[in-house]
């Protein structure tokens, strides 16, 4: 973990200046809770209602307005239905819902003879998939903000599926493929691009997600993660780190076998499911380790229980793996098929126990 002076963070939006509290673990006001409405909702649920759901609890959503209606979202370009898009690669994705990020159906480089004539992208144009850096102070007449910079989601393992297929990969990692190495080094060279010019712009949040479990265990050999992913990521971790950034690291799915691996590469803050990974296992294991980002189940209790069983879920999770000295903050993310009265008990949960150690 990370430790430094409340004076550092005076100056910044009071919300940005007790997210980094509980990131250091400095006895933040409250824990940090974030609500996050997937684009998709916009077309399944009653547009008021997420109006509604956005006005009555604006804590929970950065302060940020709900929008003019009828809204259409901006989707990112492989969240596009029927309209397949190939990104800077030339990986080509496609889906069936607006707003919900698609799958690679084309990958450019399934047969390693495509490898010699293959050109990376460019990093100087930006990623193609939603890479973005916070501005320093998006209002000039408030406090400043946090300047937030974030690889594209699957910036590194995902990417090397993306490019070669899932079992190709695997296959690469199990033979010792000489060229799977050189494919990393160009997919490395092209993130430290995007995060050393972040980090020059003045980024002190830096994040790297992408998923790297599934449902009941790793996508990945962990003894195939020590080789060939997690090198890469202490390189990529490596400036952030000597800039004094704060590092949060994403990833959805089973993580008991590679959490090790992502902490001993300094990470500072750990985004993960709860109920996948189990709340007295991330307590036993990441508690007072790392700051625990911690995502809200969207699978079974939101999605099936009743508000009460959602308020309990929330409550224990808070009493669990919360503490006064801080290192804990929530995220929620609404999808369809999620009734709304559970995404309101959601909201009201996360502020009622967002207090709880204050």
């Amino acid at each position: 973990m990370i430790r430094n002076s409340h004076a550092q963070s005076a100056a910044l939006h009071p919300a940005d200046a007790n997210l980094l509290r509980a990131a250091r673990f400095e006895r933040p006001d409250a824990i940090p809770m974030t609500f996050h409405i997937n684009d998709s909702c916009w077309n399944h649920f009653p547009q008021e209602a997420l109006s509604e759901l956005m006005a009555s609890h604006a804590s929970l959503f950065g302060g940020a307005k709900p929008p003019a209606l009828p809204y259409r979202p901006a989707y990112l370009p492989n969240a596009v239905a029927q309209r397949p898009f190939t990104d800077p690669w030339g990986c080509v994705w496609e889906t069936t819902t607006d707003g919900i990020v698609g799958t690679v159906t084309h990958h450019p480089l399934a047969d390693w003879t495509a490898f010699d004539t293959y050109t990376p992208p460019d990093p100087a144009g930006g990623d193609g998939m939603g890479h973005y850096l916070a501005s320093a102070a998006s209002d000039p007449d408030g406090p400043a903000r946090l300047p937030m910079a974030s690889l594209r989601h699957g910036h590194t393992f995902q990417q090397l599926v993306d490019l070669r297929g899932y079992e190709n990969l695997m296959f690469d990692m199990t033979d010792a493929e000489p060229r799977l190495a050189r494919l990393a080094t160009m997919v490395e060279a092209f993130n430290l691009a995007l995060i050393q010019r972040d980090l020059a712009a003045g980024a002190r949040w830096m994040a790297y997600p992408e998923d790297l479990g599934m449902q009941s265990g790793p996508m990945i050999r962990p003894d195939h993660f020590r080789t060939y992913v997690r090198p890469v990521y202490e390189r990529l971790l490596a400036p952030a780190r000597d800039a004094g950034a704060v590092i949060h690291v994403h990833s959805d799915g089973h993580l008991h076998a590679l959490a090790d691996d992502l902490l001993a590469g300094g990470i500072h803050v750990l985004n993960l499911q709860d109920l996948v990974n189990g709340l007295e296992w991330i307590a036993d294991r990441l508690k007072g380790r790392v700051c625990i980002d911690l995502d809200i189940d969207r699978q079974h209790v939101t999605v099936h229980g009743t508000p009460a069983d959602v308020d309990g879920l929330i409550r224990r999770e808070v009493e669990c793996l919360g503490s006064r000295e801080g290192g804990l903050m929530m995220i929620y993310g609404l999808y369809p098929g999620t009734p709304l009265d559970n995404a309101q008990a959601v909201a009201e949960a996360m502020e009622r126990y967002a207090g709880h150690y204050a």
